[in-house]
């Protein structure tokens, strides 16, 4: 019997931990990457040329870089900042905050690119018929564009899911308990490196698993009542 030394409801307080970044960080990169590409689909180059060197840089750097970049250069760089004009100022961020902030972020920008695509496939009739009747832009936007960005991006966002969920794992070196942290601190306790990590793993794939479930099902409520060739 899998011996787990009294730290398995640790492990299943990271998982929670784990799922509750994931979550607030997807939120985020959604909010995001509506913005994002509509800024990229704007006719105003300013718009277009910030969405596009948001999602060229940040693509390019990788994710460990921007966390510890955050969480320990950007409180650094303001007290220092502050230290050159006379003030005496400590920051301290948040490691929940500063990880959501940073995965939702960096996601957003691949967001970015699947609401562009998901925007584009809107077939560009239906908007110019929606004009014809009468309808002004946000109209068209709440009752043409919105309903089917959802089905378009769907897919897409699936996999932004999947892998920000995983990259979680990296925002252990902040020191916030989530499930990677917790299983380092299970296995430095008993020694039991591969049981935890092992555990750990079997925990992310199940996470995977139910997330590929509920994706097929969104997907599918989301194409109800179009016909398939």
């Amino acid at each position: 019997m899998l011996n787990l030394q009294g730290y398995g409801w640790m492990l299943l307080e990271g998982l929670q931990m784990t799922v509750l970044v994931g979550l607030c960080s997807l939120a985020l990169a959604i909010c995001l990457g509506i913005v994002g590409a509509g800024a990229k689909l704007s006719g105003n180059p300013v718009l277009r040329g910030g969405a596009n060197v948001y999602t060229t840089v940040i693509r390019g750097i990788p994710e460990l870089l921007l966390i510890l970049l955050i969480f320990y250069g950007t409180p650094t760089l303001i007290q220092n900042i502050a230290g050159d004009m006379g003030y005496d100022i400590r920051i301290d961020f948040n490691p929940f905050l500063a990880g959501v902030i940073t995965l939702g972020f960096i996601y957003g920008a691949f967001a970015t690119e699947v609401f562009r695509g998901a925007f584009q496939s809107i077939p560009r009739g239906q908007i110019e018929a929606a004009q014809a009747c009468g309808m002004h832009r946000l109209l068209v936007l709440r009752r043409i564009i919105l309903p089917q960005v959802w089905r378009f991006a769907l897919p897409g966002l699936g996999n932004v899911w999947m892998v920000l969920i995983k990259a979680t794992a990296l925002i252990s070196i902040i020191q916030l308990e989530e499930l990677m942290r917790t299983a380092s601190i299970a296995m430095g306790a008993t020694r039991l490196p591969f049981t935890f990590f092992f555990i750990a793993s079997l925990l992310y794939l199940g996470i995977t698993l139910v997330s590929v479930f509920i994706q097929q099902r969104l997907e599918n409520w989301a194409n109800r009542g179009i016909r398939r060739a």
